[in-house]
């Protein structure tokens, strides 16, 4: 498995993705759980914040990748949705990010 590169837009999409699946993923199973069985709201408000943030930056380099590589807008809609669920982004790039280039 080749590591990808932040010197490409599909390598910068592939990190992005990978780093806001691992924020959602500790913040549905991490910080949610501290909130409501333990009776502690601050890590969803830390984790939530931090996971917004990666959010946009992974649908901003979704957008930056679509154009650098043409992608219809069904490749980026689809790319949205992957988003929204875990492990969305991993499987998109597995499955729908197809480029020679990484």
């Amino acid at each position: 498995m080749k590591i990808p590169s932040f010197r490409s837009p599909l390598g910068r999409l592939q990190w992005t993705g990978d780093v806001e699946a691992l924020s959602f993923l500790v913040l549905l199973l991490i910080a949610m759980p501290m909130k409501y069985i333990g009776g502690n709201p601050y890590p969803v408000q830390v984790v939530g914040m931090v996971h917004g943030v990666l959010f946009m930056v992974y649908i901003l380099a979704l957008i930056q990748a679509s154009i650098a590589y043409k992608w219809s807008i069904k490749v980026l809609v689809l790319g949205f949705c992957a988003a929204i669920i875990p492990f969305g982004p991993i499987i998109a790039d597995k499955r729908l990010y197809r480029v020679d280039e990484v």
